[in-house]
């Protein structure tokens, strides 16, 4: 086909389905690299030419070798860009980008899309509100850090993704004591004030630093909460042009344009403060959210955030105008827990708003759609009530032993 276009997509995850089957159909060659441990899962293999497995997973992938790889692949292809599907292969795909003088994010802008103190530093630089914070350098400002600045605090890996690995501190002699346990990997961390408030996402998807396509939604259990105390996982789109959809929407944009990216989809979070009532910038990330909310999104919104990536990509590379399909605006939800049982039986939760069933071994998970958002939140409710009884199980918090 005369407008094929080559594409190399990067993910240790198995996640991107739908963006490798899109881009597939819109006439382009498409190359997978992943890891080797995802070898069995079920990717889309009549929409892909070729799969290439990297040993190890996440931090474990050797970049000279995945370099060298990529290098000799196009020997024989005009690689036309490279898509990292996940948080963790940004830093790959910009480093492939870099050496290879390919179109798209650099390392510099990509930092601030992984680590957390790059984003700190550059939402500060914007004039974006942050809750307070201090890298972990200098004994000097940590010390005036924890002075100045009231607990509780929270001890965040700078380029872990989500939740993990983040600390709870009430102290300053607790917060000391955690930062000598790292030793020369302090380095990798970062302190800062913990806000209690609600916690939102934007989803968005961008093109040429224009957001073509937003909404909002609230955690109702944030991903935090989870990390240190269990429970289950809900999340729900809020009221079209209330006072925080429009406030949160504002303060994405300064994050998109103040951050530098150009085109893809991002995955946000924003904090409403119960102190202050403002909205603050906790994270931002050049991805589709995890955890099922693309679903949920399209569920809402009639937006496949993974296609609609995907077709602006393919736009592109081409060079031709990417038009975004009719946006729908109903409401919808997630419940999601990890399961006692393998294959939970969960035809118990039968009512018409039910669109989507998590089909993962040992989680039990559904999405629900309607036009009304106080029928999605009651059901929430009343789902979230009957999975706690009937199949919710509690899983260790994964300790962060390799980071960036």
């Amino acid at each position: 086909m005369k407008t094929a276009k080559t594409f190399i997509c990067v993910s240790n995850f198995f996640k991107g389905v739908d963006f490798l089957i899109e881009l597939k159909k819109l006439g382009n060659k498409v190359f997978l690299i992943t890891s080797e441990k995802l070898s069995n899962k079920p990717w889309p293999t009549d929409y892909i030419d070729e799969i290439f497995y990297m040993a190890g997973q996440d931090t474990d992938w050797n970049l000279e070798h995945l370099l060298l790889g990529v290098g000799n692949l196009m020997k024989s292809n005009k690689i036309d860009a490279i898509i990292a599907l996940d948080d963790y292969d940004v830093e790959k795909a910009t480093y492939l980008r870099e050496n290879l003088r390919i179109d798209g994010m650099g390392q510099t802008t990509g930092r601030y899309f992984r680590d957390k103190l790059a984003m700190r530093m550059r939402a500060k630089s914007c004039g974006i509100s942050n809750p307070n914070f201090c890298s972990l350098f200098n004994d000097h400002d940590i010390n005036t850090f924890a002075d100045t600045i009231s607990p509780p605090w929270v001890l965040k890996p700078r380029s872990e993704a989500s939740a993990l690995g983040i600390i709870k501190i009430f102290d300053k002699e607790s917060l000391w004591i955690h930062i000598n346990e790292m030793g020369n990997n302090r380095f990798k961390y970062l302190v800062e004030q913990f806000r209690s408030g609600d916690v939102y996402h934007c989803d968005s998807l961008v093109l040429n630093g224009k957001i073509l396509f937003s909404i909002t939604s609230k955690y109702l259990t944030t991903p935090l909460e989870i990390s240190q105390g269990g429970g289950i996982f809900r999340s729900a789109n809020i009221q079209y042009d209330s006072e925080d959809d429009t406030a949160i929407k504002a303060v994405n944009e300064q994050v998109i344009k103040g951050f530098g990216l150009k085109h893809g989809a991002a995955h946000s979070e924003y904090i409403k403060c119960k102190d202050d009532g403002k909205i603050y910038f906790l994270e931002t990330s050049s991805r589709v959210g995890g955890a099922h909310l693309a679903e949920m999104v399209e569920a809402a919104s009639n937006i496949n955030l993974w296609k609609e990536w995907a077709a602006i990509e393919d736009s592109l590379v081409k060079e031709t105008k990417y038009c975004l399909p009719k946006i729908k605006k109903s409401y919808a939800g997630i419940v999601l827990t990890l399961s006692k049982f393998q294959h939970p039986d969960l035809s118990s939760f039968s009512d018409p708003e039910v669109c989507f069933r998590v089909p993962l071994d040992y989680h039990a998970g559904l999405i629900i759609k309607s036009d009304s958002n106080e029928r999605v939140l009651d059901l929430l409710d009343d789902y979230t009530n009957r999975l706690t009884t009937d199949f919710a199980a509690v899983g260790e918090q994964k300790k962060v032993s390799k980071l960036h």
